[in-house]
């Protein structure tokens, strides 16, 4: 037996916006998970989060073709070569949409925030920049693997907020980190193992600032299928309000024999998704149609000395 890694996702406009500016991705083949956030004026926000989704999985493409892995920036300390790989291709990412922001007047200023996951039989490498985050489901308990790169939860860390107060804060929408905002990132970026029966979630917070974590628990572990939990996750947020667009990519870890692995890697019809296109699967749940509208401007907020993107509601 061998892990595979079952999937399901879904976006969805919410119920106040009128263009989706959240983009997911996956490919089956390289074990390569993105979920992206954009932000921007016009549909700037939706150009840069469908960069980030394009880039990150056009480079494990590319990687497996070539037979090893493009380092871009210097290497971080302490990681293997799959989390080395993940920081090289949001690195790229960040630098693709810098580059497209500076020489296109219309997405000027675009940034989007990003989670990605690697899984390698039972190696896990996650990434992150922004708001966006990944959960570990694992036995009946949840963990939020990522940290928040926004205002409130640095407050948070620091002591001069507690999470009650943060979560009623004003100030949710302000990120101190977004690919794009800089020539340079440097993503948070941690290797793991996942076992058998390990379910991760990659979300936008337009899902978990209508969830606390015990109720994404229980959503996730009373539905039937993935499908039906990611239906579950998007419609609790809409019920709640759903000011923002909502985006929930599910990961199951399962056992399967050798041979199922490699047709499923493989001969899948669809191996890959990205969230910009209109499918149905038996691996991925149809996708809502990516939706255009003019949205706000981010702006730098002077706040910890770095650069702060403010996302439109």
């Amino acid at each position: 037996m061998t892990l595979a890694v079952e999937v399901a996702g879904k976006s969805d406009v919410g119920c106040v916006r009128t263009n989706n500016e959240d983009n997911f991705g996956y490919d089956l083949r390289y074990g390569i998970f993105v979920v992206c956030d954009g932000m921007g004026g016009q549909a700037a926000g939706e150009v840069a989060s469908k960069l980030g989704v394009d880039v990150l999985l056009t480079y494990f493409h590319h990687a497996a073709e070539a037979g090893e892995y493009q380092q871009v920036g210097a290497p971080l300390d302490g990681l293997s070569r799959d989390g080395l790989a993940l920081a090289s291709a949001i690195r790229l990412a960040n630098r693709t949409i810098y580059e497209t922001g500076k020489q296109q007047t219309s997405n000027a200023g675009m940034g989007s925030t990003v989670v990605a996951a690697l899984v390698k039989g039972n190696a896990l490498s996650i990434a992150n920049v922004g708001d966006s985050r990944i959960y570990l489901i694992r036995q009946g308990v949840i963990q939020q693997l990522t940290q928040d790169h926004s205002l409130v939860m640095e407050q948070v860390r620091r002591g001069y907020l507690t999470l009650e107060q943060a979560e009623r804060s004003e100030m949710q929408n302000i990120i101190l980190k977004a690919l794009g905002s800089e020539e340079n990132v440097d993503p948070d970026v941690e290797d793991l193992v996942v076992l058998s029966g390990d379910i991760l979630l990659l979300c936008s917070d337009g899902l978990t600032k209508y969830l606390r974590d015990p109720e994404i628990l229980q959503s996730v572990s009373s539905a039937a299928t993935l499908d039906q939990a990611c239906n579950a996750l998007i419609q609790t947020a809409k019920d709640r309000g759903g000011d923002d667009n909502v985006t929930s990519l599910l990961l199951r870890v399962v056992e399967r024999p050798w041979y199922k692995n490699i047709f499923h890697r493989w001969f899948s019809t669809n191996p890959s998704r990205v969230s910009s296109t209109l499918a149905s699967a038996s691996l991925v749940v149809a996708v809502d149609p990516a939706k255009r509208c003019a949205s706000g401007t981010p702006y730098s907020y002077p706040v910890f000395g770095g650069r702060k993107w403010q996302k439109s509601f």
